[in-house]
């Protein structure tokens, strides 16, 4: 079989650790870590502050908006009351159609404009993140 028929292992003579030399663990940086997740926070901070102030200032508009409807609608109200003939009174409703109409596609826009300006400015932030932490980790293979 083998020559002189012995058997011979050919792992007894392999040195196992000059395989292993050429692995090398990755050293990991804990304050390098620590920094990293700390500026992940305050994107992730400052993306949240900017949804909950754009919410309080779009709950805000909205009740500007419902104050000033109610303060028209009562106007005109009175006005449609004071009319002395029916056609004074038609032509005032139709203003008034036409005003709230008006009105309601102003305000729709204004609070669609809002809540886009919101959402580019949270995810401005957090590209912005994404963005430094390509950097960092390009940077830090670079330095290998």
């Amino acid at each position: 079989m083998y020559g002189n028929g012995a058997f011979k292992n050919p792992f007894t003579d392999f040195d196992f650790t000059k395989l292993t030399a050429d692995f090398k663990m990755p050293v990991v940086n804990v304050e390098t870590m620590v920094e990293a997740t700390r500026k992940n926070f305050a994107a992730m901070t400052s993306a949240n502050t900017t949804a909950v102030e754009t919410i309080k200032t779009i709950a805000q508009r909205q009740g500007d908006m419902v104050r000033a409807a109610m303060e028209d609608l009562s106007k005109y109200g009175s006005e449609v009351l004071a009319a002395a003939t029916f056609e004074e009174k038609a032509i005032k409703q139709i203003d008034f159609a036409k005003k709230s109409y008006e009105t309601a596609i102003a305000n729709g826009k204004e609070l669609a404009d809002l809540y886009g300006r919101a959402q580019s400015d949270a995810f401005a932030a957090l590209s912005a993140r994404v963005s430094e932490i390509t950097d960092e980790v390009k940077a830090a293979i670079a330095k290998k």
